[in-house]
């Protein structure tokens, strides 16, 4: 089957079976201690903790969707045929209602009646238990009881079959997985090549996680009072292992893509599988981080977006691509996904723009940087100054000087990179503090006009806007924020009239200390490209308009600002123009 036909059938089971379907959420978590959504079970996190009630949001306590995710843990592993970054994962969620014995009877039912997968190439894994958690006897004894031979029902540790938290806290729990079988040949190890065997043979299709504890930041684990079923069947292995192939990158989700690759360079998809593979799931990974917002910078999801960029951008070097090539693959990416995913047509020219920015931007340094880290890669090992020196000057994220090095034998200071950024980012803030203390009073002023802009912006603009950069002197700020167009007079208005109307207001700015993540829970912004240390300073303003406790603006700041905001003056905005790609720019003084 097709995976727009297996995506399809996944949800009509369930819903079949009373689950509720449910849309895929964002792809950026409101979870501030994960970068990405990991999981089909993040946008349900509090319904198997009990802090909200499916039957109230849902009108049913068994959901079931198709989430986006992208993982960041995998992308070294991008190349073999079947880690992804960006992967869209099929799931069903139980809160309170059936547990292991439904979940495993419809995971079977499922694979061998609806997609019509031979059970003899089906194999099944459990928790073993350790000093802490039991032996999961019981999912074992129902594998049993479907007539599953024992042979192919297999106990594993924790580290393969014990699923969570996802962040540094929450449910999580023993799980049971079924494998499948792709090649039917046992490598070298001949009768102990099994499941989780490293040669490749067998594919993890199916991970139903029973959520019965809790495990709080210590990891302290308590149970759950209420327990739970979350699995996830990766998309692209379902379709590799219903269409009989050997990679997910060969399934139709894929083979568009490495087609189009195989126009644009020198070489074919079968003389060179892990470079053409890196490629394509870059570009689909790009694509939809894209779409969410996310632009190519320095830091958090910006960076994450930028060395998958440099990434395909080098490995296409290697097979003799075009300048521009990804343009071309950006395209088949959304021509396959634009009816699953209409909104990726809407912003096709913005993606594109993106890409296009950015591949112009690192061409210009790729071909001396990799002269120059060539250079360094034959005379030796690759210091924390010069793996430094790299990235300033070339744009090299560490991973890929790291990779480069690897290439031949070589390693990385990675400490001592780590030792020369943290340095660079002291000069730079101690060049920063002096700049802004020089302003006297003026300073103080302009910076909180910035706060209050910020706030401006995101409430006229919507949440997706994100501070990239800022700028004081003393006549004028400089504001650097994340939008993929140029704002209109209507829109400028609207945000120059909102910030002098809290200006008028005369409101407190409030200034409180804290620990960061603390910071972060209450709702604080933290767009800065500075590393915070443990504790924070956040400066709030008030919104009494809005209601009682509701708050205009809050972030982590290290001031200077003044005590209210009716000091500030008229705030005006004198220009709004683009930075770079999918970045706007405003000017603005206070008179």
């Amino acid at each position: 089957m097709k995976s727009f036909e297996l995506r399809k059938k996944f949800l009509d089971f369930f819903k079949e079976k009373e689950h509720r379907i449910v849309s895929s959420s964002s792809l950026l978590p409101p979870d501030p201690t994960v970068l990405f959504t990991v999981a089909g079970m993040q946008q349900f996190k509090e319904y198997f903790v009990g802090k909200k009630d499916p039957i109230k949001d849902f009108s049913n306590n068994k959901l079931t969707s198709c989430q986006k995710c992208f993982r960041t843990s995998d992308i070294e592993e991008v190349g073999d045929n079947r880690h992804l970054t960006f992967l869209e994962m099929l799931g069903n969620f139980s809160f309170g209602s059936y547990f292991k014995k439904e979940a495993i009877d419809f995971s079977l039912e499922f694979l061998t009646k609806i997609c019509k997968l031979k059970p003899e190439n089906l194999y099944f894994t459990y928790f073993k238990g350790d000093k802490k958690i039991p032996e999961d006897i019981t999912s074992k004894k129902i594998w049993l009881s479907l007539g599953i031979p024992k042979n192919k029902i297999l106990a594993f540790d924790k580290e393969d079959n014990f699923w969570g938290p996802t962040g540094k806290e929450g449910p999580c729990g023993p799980t049971t997985e079924i494998h499948y079988d792709s090649t039917r040949r046992p490598c070298a190890k001949g009768k102990d090549c099994l499941p989780n065997c490293e040669c490749g043979r067998f594919i993890e299709l199916w991970n139903l996680v029973f959520n019965e504890y809790y495990q709080d930041e210590k990891g302290k684990l308590t149970l759950l009072k209420q327990k739970g079923v979350d699995t996830g069947m990766g998309l692209e292995r379902l379709a590799m292992a219903s269409q009989e192939k050997l990679s997910v990158f060969e399934t139709d989700l894929f083979l568009p893509i490495i087609q189009e690759i195989e126009k644009l360079s020198s070489e074919k998809y079968e003389e060179n599988k892990k470079t053409f593979r890196i490629i394509a799931d870059h570009i689909r990974g790009s694509v939809f981080l894209i779409n969410e917002g996310i632009f190519p910078s320095n830091i958090e999801q910006g960076y994450v977006l930028r060395r998958i960029l440099r990434r395909a951008i080098r490995y296409g070097r290697i097979i003799e691509t075009k300048p521009g090539f990804l343009i071309p693959l950006a395209n088949k990416t959304i021509e396959i996904y634009k009816d699953i995913y209409p909104e990726l047509l809407s912003k096709q020219p913005d993606i594109l723009t993106v890409i296009q920015k950015e591949e112009e931007k690192f061409e210009k340094a790729l071909e001396k940087g990799i002269r120059e880290t060539s250079s360094m890669i034959t005379q030796g090992d690759i210091s924390g100054r010069q793996a430094f020196d790299l990235y300033q000057n070339y744009g090299f994220p560490i991973e890929m000087i790291e990779e480069m090095a690897k290439e031949h034998y070589r390693k990385v200071d990675k400490q001592g990179f780590e030792k020369a950024f943290r340095k660079h980012q002291e000069v730079s803030r101690a060049g920063k503090e002096k700049k802004f203390g020089g302003g006297g009073k003026f300073s103080p002023k302009l910076h909180t006009a910035t706060h209050l802009l910020h706030s401006a912006l995101r409430k006229v603009l919507g949440n997706k806007v994100k501070q990239m950069g800022s700028d004081i002197t003393s006549e004028r700020l400089r504001f650097d924020f994340s939008f993929e167009r140029k704002l209109s007079p209507e829109e400028l208005k609207k945000i120059e009239d909102l910030v002098n109307k809290k200006i008028k207001e005369d409101l407190e700015v409030k200034k409180e200390e804290m620990p960061y993540n603390q910071a972060i829970k209450s709702g604080a912004l933290a767009f800065f490209k500075e590393k915070y240390p443990e504790r924070v300073f956040v400066y709030s303003i008030d919104d009494p308009s809005a209601g009682s406790g509701q708050v205009f603006s809050k972030e982590i700041c290290a001031g200077p600002h003044v005590k209210r905001t009716g000091e500030l003056g008229k705030f005006k905005i004198i220009k709004e123009e683009s930075s770079s790609a999918g970045i706007r720019r405003i000017k603005a003084v206070l008179e």
